[in-house]
């Protein structure tokens, strides 16, 4: 190996020290600083992720978040439009397991369709897709196990009713739940509904009679079984509203909790309501398939029903269900040309004018409650003290310091 003379050697040196000076007072001075400016920029991008991703997860996996997001993207409008489109649809899907395949069970047909519907949240659940219930010391499990039971009690005496009444008669027990709500949400929340309200719902339900009651054909069981429905029906829906709009129940996790019990109640209805023959019913892939398609559209309808209560009102979802009926009725007059008569014409035209009056009278209210509520809050912020705002400002920069 060749060895640099001396005075290469001590260049070379040199030229090191000199660079490591440099770079030594580069550090001393602005590098430093402009290091340390880089490594406070990335740790205030880091907290922001942080923040963001964790506000994600609260939005997505708390009850409160899922609450919001249901609000935001279900409505009253979309909510109520999609409980008017899967009731269609169920109508059809069990016309044709009543008729064409013969199913007479009611009861069992319940139970499928609650089992069907565990079964897809509990696949939602296992894909971490159900919302989050709130907490079990929000809700007290008695309401929690009322809703079940009222629930089975409310769908399989509907289609037990449906079996052995008419029509007709059927129609004038669903008419009778208007009156029964109001009545029980005055014996358990106080709560008052307005004398215009009171004409309106009247006129509809007169208007509904009048268009879809043509005969009152019933036996003794079917009255009896059709009047034990009215106060369950009632009820199911006073509860559906006010657990979703007094806690942080979303839709589906209301459903997810009650739907066992609902099970539970149908499993001991089934024996003494439906008759004999359940299983050598004739269950080949044709039946089962329009049997799971029902149950399909059970679930939907059970979803949208929740999301609807959840949105507006018992009442609401009781006059949309009487504007499913008389739009169904107009349906088949208009477009299948079927004879129903001048006069369920005419009630069905009273009815829609009472509903539309019904939808104006919640929509003012509406408005007249936005409309105070939107001063009171500016006029609040503008009176808010100084030294009150100082100290708001003073707390948010500590708990941003946290």
């Amino acid at each position: 190996m060749t060895k640099l003379p001396w005075w290469r050697a001590d260049a070379s040196e040199m030229m090191a020290v000199t660079a490591m000076g440099v770079w030594e007072a580069v550090l001393a001075g602005g590098g430093r600083r402009f290091i340390k400016r880089k490594d406070s920029d990335a740790g205030e991008t880091g907290r922001a992720l942080e923040e963001l991703r964790s506000s994600l997860y609260n939005e997505m996996h708390s009850s409160e978040g899922a609450k919001r997001q249901q609000q935001r993207f279900c409505g009253p409008s979309v909510a109520l439009t999609f409980n008017f489109a899967v009731a269609v649809g169920i109508i059809m899907a069990n016309k044709m397991v009543m008729g064409s395949v013969g199913f007479k069970f009611p009861i069992a047909l319940s139970l499928i369709h609650y089992a069907v519907a565990f079964v897809l949240m509990a696949t939602l659940k296992t894909l971490s897709l159900l919302p989050v219930a709130p907490p079990s010391k929000s809700t007290p499990f008695s309401s929690i196990f009322a809703l079940g039971a009222v629930m089975s009690l409310s769908t399989g005496l509907a289609n037990v009713s449906l079996k052995h009444n008419s029509v007709g008669f059927y129609q004038m027990a669903k008419i009778a739940v208007t009156p029964t709500i109001v009545v029980a949400e005055f014996m358990l929340f106080q709560k008052k509904v307005s004398s215009q309200k009171a004409i309106t719902l009247a006129v509809v339900s007169f208007g509904v009679a009048v268009a879809t009651v043509t005969d009152l054909e019933f036996n003794f069981f079917g009255a009896c079984v059709a009047l034990a429905w009215i106060v369950p029906s009632a009820v199911n829906k006073i509860l559906w509203s006010s657990l979703q709009q007094s806690g942080n129940w979303t839709a589906l996790a209301l459903m997810w909790k009650t739907t066992p019990i609902t099970i539970f109640f149908l499993l001991t209805l089934m024996p003494l309501l439906d008759p004999p023959g359940l299983l050598l019913f004739n269950w080949n892939i044709r039946n089962s398939c329009a049997i799971i398609i029902s149950a399909l559209f059970g679930f939907l309808l059970q979803w949208s029903g929740a999301l609807a209560l959840g949105a507006t009102s018992a009442l609401s979802h009781v006059v949309l269900g009487q504007f499913k009926t008389i739009v169904i009725m107009l349906s088949g007059y208009l477009i299948f040309g079927s004879d129903p008569g001048i006069t369920s014409v005419c009630g069905a035209v009273v009815a829609l004018g009472g509903m539309s009056f019904y939808t104006y009278l919640g929509l003012k209210k509406d408005s007249a409650t936005s409309g105070k509520k939107a001063p009171s809050r500016q006029n609040s912020f503008m009176a808010r003290p100084k030294v009150a705002a100082e100290s708001d400002d003073v707390d948010s920069e500590q708990e941003d310091t946290v």
